[in-house]
């Protein structure tokens, strides 16, 4: 995801210090990747530098002095323009779960073995994510959704690799 541009999102709704951005953006998008408060002030660097955003006023305190950002208009063009982009779909065509298998078959190792373990540890992630769910609001309910529906597909893989291991074996060895 772009920072940046979560940054500028959030500061459509109105200028704010950098530690008021960290906060939003990790109440928002960081459940399980919070910002770090230097990668905050290097995104907002970034976007000053390129005219996204500008210093709207200075609160002087105990330590340095606290700006406050606001987005331009080419700033907020820009957070436009990104929202309109389709993200491109992740295809996982060198996954390292393939991998694994086609390494364990080639080197001897039961395959079945790592297919076990990667179920039971996608099927703990699962349950996990589904407390989480229960327990969240909309917002955490949606990401979690998202976080399963991936899971379960991965599950789909693993049982077809299952299925197909001896034939994959075969192949792998010829």
């Amino acid at each position: 995801m772009s920072i940046g541009h979560a940054l500028l999102g959030l500061l459509e709704s109105g200028p704010r210090h950098g530690y008021d951005l960290k906060r939003s953006y990790d109440d928002r998008f960081g459940y399980d990747r919070p910002l770090h408060y230097g990668q905050v002030y290097a995104t907002l660097a970034r976007l000053l530098k390129n005219g996204l955003v500008e210093v709207e006023g200075v609160t002087p305190g105990d330590g340095p002095d606290r700006k406050r950002y606001a987005i331009t208009d080419t700033g907020i063009a820009d957070v436009e323009h990104w929202l309109a982009q389709p993200e491109k779909p992740d295809l996982y065509l060198q996954s390292t779960l393939y991998t694994k298998i086609v390494l364990a078959l080639l080197t001897g190792r039961p395959a079945v073995d790592l297919l076990d373990a990667q179920r039971a540890e996608h099927l703990r992630l699962m349950r996990e994510l589904t407390r989480r769910k229960a327990g969240g609001d909309l917002a955490d309910q949606l990401v979690c959704d998202h976080a399963l529906f991936h899971l379960e597909a991965d599950l789909r893989f693993l049982e077809l690799a299952a299925a197909r291991l001896d034939q994959l074996a075969a192949k792998v060895r010829s």
